[in-house]
């Protein structure tokens, strides 16, 4: 187990995998807290805070820490789980919307870093699925996602398992840089 916002810590657990296991050719970052459902202008600064240290430079320590050994290797398949909120927003959700929203624009921008390689970066998108993240929240929150998806039921796991078992493939050598929605119907764009 690694604190992924502590950048020194996550590079000595990269180093210790690669001595330990072997290469690492396969990130699926997924670490993320929802943090407090409140307004904005009632939002606590350290709860702001806490949210976008873990879930958008989280992505970017753990992300910056594979990536020079993938790159000499010229192999590796990145996958980072972002959320439908990161595309639309959720009321009473914004440091956790705009968390997810940097790690759209981080995994786009990697991506297009390392077209030049056989390294794919992408993310998915997924509305809601019963994780233990639902602890997080409040019955209202949780409750106003599932009126958004069109399909009237949350994502199961292994359905966003399935999507990413193919984005870390070998089969998956074009599409780098990509954001693959797991919305049930809720994504307008």
């Amino acid at each position: 187990m690694v604190d992924i916002t502590d950048a020194e810590a996550v590079l000595a657990a990269h180093a210790r995998t690669e001595d330990e296991i072997g290469d690492v050719s396969i990130l699926v970052n997924s670490a993320g807290i929802a943090g407090p459902n409140h307004t904005l202008d009632a939002y606590p600064l350290d709860a702001w805070r806490r949210v976008i240290d873990i879930n958008l430079n989280g992505t970017f320590h753990v992300n910056r820490a594979v990536v020079p050994a993938m790159k000499a290797r010229n192999y590796g398949r990145i996958v980072n789980v972002a959320s439908i909120a990161g595309k639309e927003g959720n009321p009473n959700a914004s440091a956790y919307s705009a968390s997810k929203a940097g790690v759209i624009g981080l995994t786009k921008s990697l991506g297009k870093e390392l077209a030049g390689y056989d390294i794919a970066v992408n993310c998915i998108t997924p509305a809601a699925a019963r994780t233990p993240i639902f602890d997080q929240m409040k019955q209202e929150h949780i409750d106003y996602m599932l009126s958004k998806i069109p399909r009237a039921r949350f994502l199961e796991v292994d359905e966003a398992a399935n999507m990413v078992a193919w984005l870390v493939s070998k089969e998956n050598s074009f599409t780098t840089a990509s954001v693959f929605d797991l919305s049930g119907g809720r994504a307008t764009y």
